[in-house]
């Protein structure tokens, strides 16, 4: 069974990183029938890959499934350059035949315009202090592998997993307002632009509401959150967790990206 709608929008994969769902996500695109595909950034996570990072054969499935897309002539996709991929943007923008490779898009749907960006334009750290930005990422590779091994102790104890990182982002006033400040940014730029709406990742926080009169989603991640937006052939819009997707369209399959031996890849400059 598939999941049949008229746009799929991804975001913050970090392929290169042994922290990134490739598996779960290859999952879903093999589940869905989409007429466009949009990769919102930090697909691939070159800072990491120039830094300590590894390439598995779970990420290269999932670089397979997208260009397979392609090749069956049945899916346009949209790359948006993302910080973490940043070294795409000395190509944009470049179309070939079923790919863009853009800054920002503007999807046309039922509902309206929406603006389509990664949205670290909005990051004061990531614009002006890459330094700062680079310390922060290795900070949160950091709590991504206490995160890891905190719950590997839950689940011998029978517990559910747990999002350390989430939970410092729902608890710390300074991220509590760092993500609030991004979101009325992001909307005010969308007003700007005419638009009704905005989709946007970048924070890592999926989301979908009204600010005003914009409505604002996010699209997440698959490091943790395992989210996705899609819009239907109706104009709705739907966020969807990966756990929900599964038991909704396909049953999980067995997570391998673990045991994957790492491959070589050309260095990033």
């Amino acid at each position: 069974m598939k999941l049949h709608v008229r746009t799929a929008i991804l975001s913050d994969i970090h392929l290169g990183t042994p922290h990134s769902k490739a598996d779960e996500v290859t999952h879903f695109l093999k589940h869905t029938r989409c007429d466009r595909l949009i990769l919102n950034g930090d697909i691939i996570d070159g800072w990491r890959l120039k830094r300590d990072g590894h390439w598995t054969k779970a990420h290269t499935r999932f670089v397979r499934r997208v260009l397979t897309m392609i090749q069956k002539r049945d899916t346009e996709v949209v790359y948006l350059r993302g910080n973490h991929d940043d070294f795409i943007g000395r190509l944009l923008p470049m179309t070939f035949e079923h790919l863009s490779l853009v800054e920002d898009h503007i999807l046309d749907t039922a509902r309206g315009r929406y603006l389509v960006l990664h949205g670290d334009v909005f990051d004061g750290v990531v614009k002006n202090m890459v330094f700062l930005a680079h310390l922060g990422d290795m900070g949160y590779a950091l709590l991504l592998r206490l995160n890891r091994a905190y719950n590997w102790f839950r689940r011998l104890r029978g517990k559910e997993y747990f999002s350390l990182s989430q939970a410092i982002k729902a608890r710390v006033k300074q991220a509590v307002s760092f993500i609030g400040k991004f979101e009325d940014q992001v909307a005010a730029l969308a007003r700007e632009r005419g638009c009704v709406g905005v989709i946007c990742g970048h924070i890592h926080a999926p989301a979908d509401k009204m600010i005003g009169d914009i409505h604002y989603l996010n699209s997440g991640d698959w490091v943790e959150s395992l989210t996705a937006i899609v819009e239907h052939h109706d104009g709705r819009f739907e966020l969807i967790t990966y756990k929900d997707f599964a038991a909704r369209f396909a049953p999980e399959p067995a997570v391998a990206d673990e045991i994957d031996e790492p491959m070589q890849m050309p260095v990033l400059a």
